[in-house]
């Protein structure tokens, strides 16, 4: 039988193994979804046609950040992924789902972003276009129309 002074050492050692663990395994999800969202604004910035340096300035943060964005070295709060989106001319929303801020509405990432990265769609076209493609991506398929058969 143990005494008590062993049974708290062991313990102790179960919860610090258990708490460094999930430290590393959060370290791990944060990066992932800080990687996930630099790669997706990198990817819009460049269908955009829009240097680093010309996006930093429009969403108004620094080129060093706005790089590291990019890279998934920083997680951005939702107030810079705001003017990020803004400096983009894309929807904030758009961002925050890619961060995991917000669940992912209907339809697939990569329709959405061809919609997005179309040059001879406007902005306006687009939004109308996403909205339409949202609306009819929730709508469960109708099956498809049956001939009566000839007697």
């Amino acid at each position: 039988m143990q005494n008590p002074s062993e049974i708290v050492s062991t313990v102790r050692e179960s919860v610090t193994s258990a708490a460094a663990s999930a430290a590393a395994e959060a370290t791990t999800v944060s990066t992932a979804v800080s990687s996930q969202v630099g790669d997706f604004i990198r990817t819009q910035r460049n269908a955009a046609q829009v240097s680093l340096r010309e996006l930093a300035r429009t969403a108004g943060v620094s080129n060093p950040y706005l790089s590291q964005v990019e890279r998934g070295l920083r997680k951005p709060s939702a107030e810079i992924l705001a003017q990020i989106a803004r400096g983009l001319k894309i929807s904030a929303e758009t961002l925050y789902e890619q961060a995991g801020i917000l669940d992912r509405r209907s339809g697939t990432p990569d329709t959405v972003a061809a919609i997005r990265s179309d040059p001879a769609l406007s902005e306006r076209h687009k939004t109308l276009l996403l909205e339409m493609y949202e609306q009819l991506a929730v709508l469960p398929a109708s099956p498809a129309p049956t001939t009566p058969q000839e007697s």
